[in-house]
């Protein structure tokens, strides 16, 4: 089964295609990035215009170095949420424009559950059962994964995602658009025990997150300093213990949930998976209690269409009715993943 997969949920374009003999077959993606930078975060409505200049050229890459013709395909798997309303509409277009072209059958795939699979996409994929940590830009959930469709919610976050708290504190030191890497990068630079920032829901008693508090305590380290009085080491001080403290919280709730449910892999998906200092504190405190930890490819972290592809290949693989030739999309752009049921 050859499955294309597109994916437009908010400011990378992704197409891909899927073997599930031969595995990957090509994949390529655009990234908003520098477009966005100037503004300080994702303009949605810019985002979507870009997406149309983009996709259809990716689309013909993937094709070329696949080797790969448009009727080869067997399905269609595109993001139908959650995201930013206008992007979901620009790839559910697409896709559901090329299925009715090629008379091909559609499959909407949730985003999340992209993230959750693209491990499976590693040289070394973990089996079910496992936990998975989803910490992206909008989500912070721990997940129970007993296989495809079958998702239980242990915890998740009560206010901001680890990686939005990533953004704003940034933003507050003054390092731009995206803040996530620039401030893991400052923060090698700082003395770990200059600042030490609060730890939120640390030693609560359940698997939830919450980090507005933690942003908020950045944002009075900085205040109290003064603009005029904030010089480099500063900024990198104050970066070490904020990156400090999410990685201590992240870590301890993970080996929590292991440790809960009895399972020993743990699987680390979305973008604040390739965090340096968190895959850092994860493996070494797995490796005290015999857990395993896994990872997507870095190329993968981010969004891609190569995750909706295999996601929508496992989907078919379930059940092979699941993509339909039903063009009339829609899009979701809340969609809770743990309301998935398997097919």
């Amino acid at each position: 089964m050859l499955v294309l997969g597109i994916e437009s949920s908010c400011d990378e374009t992704g197409l891909a295609l899927y073997d599930t003999q031969q595995g990957l077959r090509a994949h390529a993606l655009y990234s908003q990035v520098k477009m966005h930078e100037e503004y300080g975060g994702v303009v949605p409505e810019l985002a979507s215009r870009d997406h149309i200049r983009r996709a259809i050229p990716l689309l013909e890459q993937v094709f070329a170095e696949s080797g790969a013709r448009r009727e080869d395909i067997d399905a269609i798997a595109y993001t139908q949420g959650p995201g930013l309303a206008g992007a979901l509409l620009v790839g559910s277009s697409i896709a559901c424009g090329l299925g009715l072209a090629l008379d091909k059958p559609v499959l909407g795939v949730h985003h999340l559950e992209g993230h959750l699979l693209s491990p499976l996409l590693a040289s070394d994929p973990p089996e079910f059962p496992f936990i998975a940590l989803l910490v992206s830009g909008g989500h912070t959930q721990l997940m129970r994964v007993d296989g495809v469709g079958r998702y239980t919610m242990l915890g998740e976050t009560l206010d901001d995602a680890a990686g939005e708290a990533f953004d704003k504190s940034a933003k507050l030191l003054g390092l731009g658009y995206p803040g996530g890497p620039a401030i893991s990068r400052l923060a090698e630079f700082g003395d770990p025990d200059a600042y030490k920032l609060p730890r939120p829901m640390l030693h609560s008693k359940n698997l939830d997150f919450s980090f507005s508090g933690l942003k908020t305590a950045v944002l009075t380290v900085v205040k109290n300093h003064g603009d005029a009085n904030l010089c480099e080491q500063d900024k990198a001080n104050i970066a070490r213990g904020f990156v400090d403290a999410i990685v201590d919280v992240l870590t301890a709730k993970c080996m929590n949930a292991l440790k809960e449910t009895g399972l020993k892999r743990l699987v680390i998906a979305g973008g604040v998976g390739a965090n340096r200092q968190l895959r850092e504190s994860l493996n070494a405190a797995a490796a005290k209690r015999r857990y395993k930890v896994y990872y997507p490819e870095l190329e993968f972290c981010t969004d891609n269409g190569a995750m909706i592809a295999f996601a929508g290949a496992m989907r078919l693989q379930i059940d092979p009715t699941a993509a339909k030739k039903d063009y009339a999309f829609n899009v979701r752009p809340r969609w809770p993943l743990d309301s998935l049921a398997a097919p």
